[in-house]
């Protein structure tokens, strides 16, 4: 009995301390509520991204050379040797194949016994002259006889021309059995093989000059204008971080039939070594007049009888109010065209009930 009233008078000490303990620790809990401070207001918020009114448009093209080259023998003959290879680079006098030289020489000796013949009548009608003027001056020949030695001299001299030319066509012709390059470059094409019979100037060797590149592309005719008066730039496949100015150098004066679109052809005068031939590039047309814009939501826009403005929003939460430059409406956006910079976080809802004394916390961001 004695030890079940001691049990029942722990019991009761030990409930009173467990509530004093409860009472002081919701007063700390009080206290430490009211110091700290109130959550800002929760507000949705648009990120301002300023781009080009008219959107750039691309458009798949071709890495060609400005000037493909079909190179052929200035005579017909039968190819001997073929010296080069498709993708081999060519330098400048560098040659490219040969022909068999055997009919050119025996044409070259041939003009060589013609223009000794024509040496020696010159020589000889050339003296007959100088005797006929001699007698005529003494009286001891006729002038018909003088007109004829004079008449034989001057044939004499023709034919004395005329195997002088043809020795050097000869030796040209035989020059021309090696077929040089002109520029230097890479063979994109082999028309030719030894033992072929070629005409002269059909196409054996076909070289693409290094000296300029240039990216071709089919414009639809909607986008002629812009690829006439806009700019240009082109970027690689392998190397899309790299970005080439283009220039518009040669459009084509009519749509083609079946797909509707001009050939354009742009030259790339800042292409370096990178930049190989046939390599696949994208070429983007950007409109040079057009005026950078950002697109917002339209109930990001705050007015009450002033000027169009937004809330800001930095990085402490705070909120400021910025007049903006309003270019267009649309139905459920508008387009600004100044007054925050690249970047800013604007309220996107709700703008009408906010206070710019007060503090905002952004819970989300809205893609416009």
């Amino acid at each position: 009995m004695f030890a079940r009233s001691i049990f029942s008078s722990y019991y009761r000490l030990l409930t009173g301390a467990s509530l004093a303990f409860a009472v002081f620790a919701l007063a700390g809990c009080n206290e430490k509520a009211a110091e700290a401070p109130a959550p800002g207001r929760p507000v949705l918020v648009a990120t301002v991204k300023y781009a080009a009114e008219t959107p750039e448009r691309s458009f798949v093209g071709t890495i060609r050379p400005r000037i493909e080259t079909d190179m052929g023998f200035r005579v017909p003959g039968k190819v001997a040797r073929r010296l080069v290879e498709v993708g081999q680079t060519v330098d400048v006098g560098q040659p490219l194949a040969t022909l068999d030289e055997v009919d050119l020489k025996l044409q070259a000796e041939q003009a060589e016994a013609e223009f000794r013949a024509a040496t020696g009548v010159l020589a000889q009608a050339s003296a007959s002259e100088q005797r006929a003027k001699d007698l005529r001056a003494k009286g001891w020949t006729t002038d018909a006889q003088m007109d004829q030695s004079r008449a034989a001299a001057d044939e004499a001299r023709a034919r004395y021309n005329r195997a002088e030319r043809q020795v050097e066509l000869t030796k040209n012709s035989l020059s021309y059995a090696t077929l040089l390059a002109d520029s230097r470059g890479v063979v994109t094409a082999t028309l030719i093989d030894p033992g072929q019979v070629v005409a002269s100037g059909q196409t054996a060797i076909r070289v693409a000059r290094f000296a300029e590149k240039e990216a071709v592309v089919a414009i639809p005719e909607t986008l002629v204008g812009r690829a006439k008066s806009g700019t240009a730039s082109v970027t690689l496949w392998s190397d899309a971080d790299k970005k080439y100015t283009a220039k518009l150098r040669e459009i084509a004066p009519s749509a083609d039939p079946a797909t509707r679109t001009y050939l354009a052809k742009f030259s790339l005068p800042e292409a370096d070594d990178k930049v190989s031939l046939g390599m696949t590039a994208t070429l983007t047309l950007a409109d040079a007049a057009t005026e950078r814009v950002a697109k917002l939501p339209l109930s990001a826009l705050f007015s009450q009888g002033s000027n169009p403005s937004l809330y800001i929003v930095d990085d402490a939460g705070a909120v400021k109010l910025q007049p903006v430059v309003v270019k267009s409406y649309e139905s459920n956006s508008v387009v600004i065209a100044g007054g925050v910079n690249d970047g800013a976080k604007v309220v996107a809802l709700g703008v009408q009930k906010l206070d710019p004394a007060q503090k905002v916390r952004v819970v989300s961001s809205l893609s416009f």
